[in-house]
């Protein structure tokens, strides 16, 4: 309660909200986007604000396009990119070099190094690397199924394109020791340490990813 100067009468204050929002269901919107790695909640509502603006028949196109691809995107079967279909273009393709395989993280650095326009090979995406710390072994991330490949006869040289971290150098050595094991005519080699220590490849400019394919070097396990 407060006093009214004028009339000393005692006014009651106005109520709160209930909630930091002053609707639930935009309260709702802004927690699911704040959930997306790198926004915050002030981000989030500035965009849920943004969508509230914009035509209905747009929001119902962009939250139809993200139900679609959540219900409808493939991994593909060969190297685990994201697809369309069952085997993705790359893998699909006839001009590219089937013998000649990256070894990457995930599917950005799948594109990253496309994008470089210097590589003509095939993929083989980890969807991880090798994170004790975080519980990440060798069973959860695509090592097996890279083994599968390698083991076909098929592959002539893999290349190593994983983070230059302690887990990045921890999984190639994992990889290296399984691939020894099978094959000893499988040349191993890994992208040129052109890249910072820590560095990851999305974030590495095209000219220095590209020359670090060209110049790439033997990997021998140390």
């Amino acid at each position: 309660m407060y006093l009214c100067k004028p009339c000393a009468m005692q006014i009651a204050h106005p109520p709160f909200m209930n909630t930091e929002y002053p609707s639930i269901l935009l309260s709702e919107a802004v927690k699911h986007f704040s959930a997306l790695p790198g926004l915050g909640k002030k981000t989030a509502l500035r965009l849920v604000l943004h969508l509230l603006r914009r035509p209905t028949n747009e929001v119902n196109a962009f939250a139809e396009a993200l139900t679609k691809l959540r219900q409808e995107v493939h991994y593909c079967s060969i190297c685990h990119n994201i697809s369309d279909d069952d085997i993705c273009p790359i893998c699909k393709s006839s001009h590219r070099n089937h013998q000649l395989v990256c070894i990457v993280e995930n599917i950005q650095d799948v594109m990253s190094i496309e994008n470089t326009g210097q590589y003509n090979g095939v993929y083989h995406v980890l969807g991880g690397i090798i994170s004790p710390m975080d519980g990440i072994g060798p069973k959860d991330i695509e090592i097996d199924s890279l083994i599968e490949r390698i083991q076909t006869g098929a592959i002539k040289e893999v290349i190593f394109a994983l983070p230059t971290t302690m887990e990045g150098d921890t999984t190639n050595f994992y990889i290296y020791r399984r691939i020894s094991a099978i094959s000893e005519s499988i040349q191993i080699t890994q992208i040129a340490r052109g890249i910072a220590i820590g560095n990851e490849l999305e974030y590495t400019d095209e000219v220095t990813l590209g020359r670090s394919i060209i110049n790439r070097i033997e990997y021998n396990g140390k």
